[in-house]
């Protein structure tokens, strides 16, 4: 599946979103309404602790890409609204920004979980 993650400032869920996905076979990419200026550093952490590289991960725009070439558009739950963007889901996981560790790997779990639920989704349909 070719998955899409969009939040605003992509420097945390969608990057591990991101990253999740693609180490469960599936074509992940990831942007922002708003990109920050890098990936935060408990969200490398995370992914790096789970054997995913990180290598490429960087804040990225939504106006470059578009939800045509995506079999699934995912907004983590930042309010986000792109005008020229259709959303399939919204995910609605709080922004781990700012927090601890903890906060992320929870996070982290959370769309771990949900990933595997789109996988099982998507074989049964």
């Amino acid at each position: 599946m070719k998955i899409l993650f969009v939040c605003v400032g992509n420097s945390c869920r969608s990057q591990m979103a991101e990253g999740l996905a693609r180490s469960m076979g599936h074509e992940a990419s990831s942007a922002g309404t708003h990109p920050g200026p890098a990936v935060a550093k408990h969200a490398i952490t995370v992914l790096e602790r789970r054997g995913i590289s990180t290598a490429g991960l960087s804040p990225k725009s939504v106006d470059g890409f578009q939800s045509s070439d995506f079999d699934m558009v995912i907004s983590m739950g930042c309010g986000v609204h792109c005008p020229a963007m259709k959303i399939d889901e919204d995910w609605g996981l709080e922004d781990p920004v700012g927090q601890s560790y903890e906060v992320y790997e929870d996070t982290a779990e959370e769309i771990l979980r949900r990933l595997q639920l789109l996988g099982n989704h998507s074989s049964s349909a």
